[in-house]
């Protein structure tokens, strides 16, 4: 069976640190396929591969490192990075009925949610939730009554958009 040339070169690459510490021979054993080692094989007669030196960078000190350019942060964009950032599922005109308070809402979004990007409700005024990138969010154990309902876009803790605030009234059976 023949080693395939992509196989030696292979061979080759993943050998090269190596020359530092050892020499490289080359030989076809009985079967006639071609072998790369650092021991000489006792009994055939292999070459010495002769590779290029390796390249090597000196060390910085402190005198000679060229000082890194500096990066000014890009100001947050005026433009909205979503054309359509809002909630859904939400009743408006009637009490939205949960007996234990736990409900889903939806958000639909234009451009799909961009990667680093994850979205937080902000029930009340307040963030609300693990953030996540899943445009179905749930809602747990919320008190009967009136809250407002928004979604935000955050990049890390950077808040990115928000939508409008939807009102709505919680109707959950009274103990």
């Amino acid at each position: 069976m023949s080693v395939p040339m992509r196989y030696r070169a292979l061979a080759l690459c993943l050998l090269a640190p190596l020359t530092a510490l050892a020499q490289i021979y080359q030989y076809t054993d009985a079967n006639g396929n071609t072998v790369y080692t650092n021991q000489p094989p006792g009994g055939s007669h292999a070459r010495e591969v002769q590779l290029p030196p390796l390249n090597s960078v000196p060390p910085a000190t402190p005198g000679n490192t060229p000082a890194a350019p500096v990066s000014k942060p890009e100001p947050a964009k005026a433009a909205a990075a979503y054309s359509t950032l809002q909630l859904t599922d939400l009743p408006t005109d009637e009490a939205l009925r949960a007996n234990n308070g736990t409900f889903t809402v939806g958000v639909a979004l234009q451009p799909r949610l961009a990667p680093g990007h994850l979205l937080q409700l902000v029930l009340d005024g307040t963030p609300y939730g693990t953030p996540g990138n899943v445009p179905r969010l749930q809602l747990v154990n919320i008190d009967r009554g009136d809250h407002s309902l928004a979604v935000r876009v955050l990049q890390g803790e950077q808040v990115v958009q928000q939508s409008a605030a939807v009102n709505f009234t919680v109707q959950r059976v009274h103990r």
